[in-house]
């Protein structure tokens, strides 16, 4: 191995490069459809590796860049946070939402997982 190809802090050559795995679940991110949504653990499940924590972890450092909001929690609550930003793709989308109750805290709706949650189904190449 030439000196070169060795950083000067002895960590790696390409810095600024995504893990192979976090690359994965963007992918898979930018793959859901308009409109529709899957769980975190879905994503996991696609891939056929890690869990809905992993892939979490990737949306929460590395998601800004693709359609971070079609990557949602299993019961269908908007993430926290970013529940005003999301809610305005969702309704621009027109992706099935549940009304909150009066008794909800701050009204904000959830998802309509029953009606949003996408398989994968009609994209399967590529697919590991």
């Amino acid at each position: 191995m030439s000196q070169e190809s060795l950083a000067s802090d002895g960590g790696p050559e390409h810095p600024d490069a995504l893990p192979e795995y976090a690359e994965r679940v963007l992918e898979v991110a930018e793959l859901i459809p308009p409109g529709r949504v899957m769980t975190y653990g879905d994503v996991a499940e696609w891939l056929g590796e890690g869990g809905p924590r992993q892939v979490g972890r990737v949306m929460a450092l590395y998601g800004g860049a693709v359609p971070w909001w079609r990557v949602v929690r299993a019961d269908g609550v908007l993430l926290p946070g970013h529940e005003s930003r999301a809610l305005g793709h969702y309704r621009a989308e027109g992706t099935p939402l549940k009304e909150a109750s009066r008794a909800a805290e701050g009204h904000v709706p959830r998802l309509d997982m029953r009606r949003a949650r996408w398989d994968g189904g009609g994209h399967t190449e590529g697919h590991t």
